[in-house]
């Protein structure tokens, strides 16, 4: 007869996963339990490891039987490991300790007598702790971006606001508020701090069931298992999760079945005292076609606006990434330069920094602002803002000091005709307009007078560094 204990709750477990250990479970076992863990570790990765394996506890030895009963936080956690790894973890016992000739896994609710657990002593043999055997399909893979941390995660005033909350929600105790509504526009780190919830929740946490995807996919599941009919399956598949997390929620619009069921599963989980994250590009009170029971839950927590990044938020971002990188030299001008232009959101940002340190390693160039207005063209020139010909030539006037009227004088007189074609030269680069159109703004000119202001412009740039410098300076504060 078996006699169980309990033994106190390991750090980072949750608390409703208190495990039972038998008295028979002896310490030879735990430490053979110890080298088997040390060689999955190794075999599957840090990462599987700490989320499948690590959660497994010992719970009963029948020495009659030779059955060796594995405890797990959910009947979700105990079908996927049994699905995948249970040939393995019998395998190993099998070699480590030729006493356990048969496994059992159940989840922790069922996990109270050995007896009523079938052993699995052969490749086909499967424990069944409830009717629902979910399908392959509807078994949610976690796929968390390991640069994606708090740590890395750069903060500011636009997005300090839903850095803390995430953090809160990441944290042991219980957040004051749920679901956490993440709101930006793209790019500005919503993601990021999705993947950083998903991180440290699961170090919390070691034992939970967390369920990160976006919307779309949560729609393809859906009715992929309604057409499977296991509808049933895909439902309790998603309420077995401690943490849930659905991103793009705005493409959920429009589907009502979809949004009856995650109606109920948000409903569910916070119920049950989960947690719920959910993010969106726009505010729910914009998400247009959405029931408005939906609307309300997304509400009653707290919606936690990101603003676009600011350029001192954008300058530390790419400082920080830097200082990850000691042995990349970028300028302060270059820093500078990608913090202003790169403007619309952190992605473009970051790629294009990266994609400046990979042709730079790559082809041995230096680093410069030339290099980079080469390289990230056409970044900048989706980035620039709308910049007009009428703002060019009040700029060009201002440096050379030029009356405004000059730019549309007759006089040729090269004190006035060069920052003509400097301000020509200018509107075409900075500018969408046509080579007409500019003629245009500057007293009627013809297009092939502006071509011919364009062409002279950048064969001085080559040749004469004042010219060069000149309209660098310019550039530099039409940009800014």
């Amino acid at each position: 007869m078996l006699v169980n204990k309990s033994v106190s709750n390991q750090a980072g477990q949750l608390p409703e996963a208190k495990s039972a250990v038998s008295d028979n479970i002896s310490a030879d076992l735990q430490d053979i339990w110890q080298k088997i863990c040390a060689g999955l570790r190794r075999d599957l990765g840090a990462q599987i490891f700490g989320q499948w394996i690590k959660p497994l506890k010992l719970s009963a030895f029948d020495s009659n039987t030779g059955t060796l009963l594995l405890i797990l936080p959910s009947e979700f956690a105990a079908n996927w490991v049994r699905d995948r790894y249970a040939e393995r973890l019998l395998l190993a016992w099998k070699t480590h300790c030729p006493e356990v000739r048969n496994l059992a896994l159940q989840a922790q609710s069922g996990a109270a007598k050995i007896a009523q657990a079938s052993p699995l002593n052969g490749a086909n043999a499967v424990v069944t702790p409830s009717q629902h055997n979910i399908a392959p399909e509807s078994k949610f893979r976690l796929d968390l971006d390991p640069r994606m941390t708090f740590d890395q995660f750069v903060a500011g005033h636009s997005n300090v606001l839903a850095l803390n909350a995430a953090q809160r929600t990441a944290a042991a105790e219980k957040p004051l508020f749920c679901p956490l509504y993440l709101q930006s526009s793209t790019g500005q780190g919503k993601s990021h701090l999705m993947h950083a919830i998903g991180h440290a929740f699961r170090e919390e946490f070691p034992a939970s069931t967390i369920i990160y995807m976006s919307a779309e996919r949560f729609m393809i599941e859906f009715v992929s298992a309604m057409r499977r009919n296991e509808g049933m399956e895909f439902k309790a598949s998603l309420r077995e999760a401690d943490l849930l997390m659905i991103d793009d929620i705005q493409f959920i619009v429009g589907k009502n079945s979809t949004q009856e069921e995650f109606l109920h599963t948000v409903d569910s989980l916070i119920s049950q005292g989960k947690r719920v994250v959910v993010a969106a590009d726009r505010p729910p009170q914009a998400l247009d076609g959405v029931d408005q029971r939906l609307l309300s839950r997304l509400s009653m927590g707290l919606v936690a606006d990101i603003q676009s990044a600011g350029l001192e938020l954008r300058r530390d971002i790419l400082k920080h990434r830097l200082a990850t990188m000691p042995h990349q030299q970028v300028s302060e001008e270059v820093v500078e330069f990608l913090a202003r232009t790169i403007s619309r959101n952190l992605r473009e940002l970051e790629g294009g920094l990266n994609k400046l340190l990979a042709y730079a390693q790559l082809t041995g160039r230096e680093i410069s602002r030339e290099l980079a207005e080469e390289q990230l063209s056409d970044i900048l020139s989706a980035c620039r803002r709308r910049i007009t010909i009428d703002e060019i030539q009040r700029t060009v006037c201002e440096y050379y000091r030029l009356d405004r009227n000059e730019m549309s004088s007759k006089r040729r007189a090269r004190a006035v005709a060069r920052p003509r074609q400097v301000a020509m030269y200018l509107a075409k680069v900075m500018t969408p307009r046509s080579y007409p159109e500019i003629g245009r703004k500057f007293g009627g000119r013809d297009h092939s007078t502006v071509i011919h202001a364009v062409k002279l412009v950048e064969q001085l740039r080559g040749e004469d560094s004042e010219m060069d410098n000149d309209v660098r300076m310019l550039l530099r504060q039409l940009e800014s």
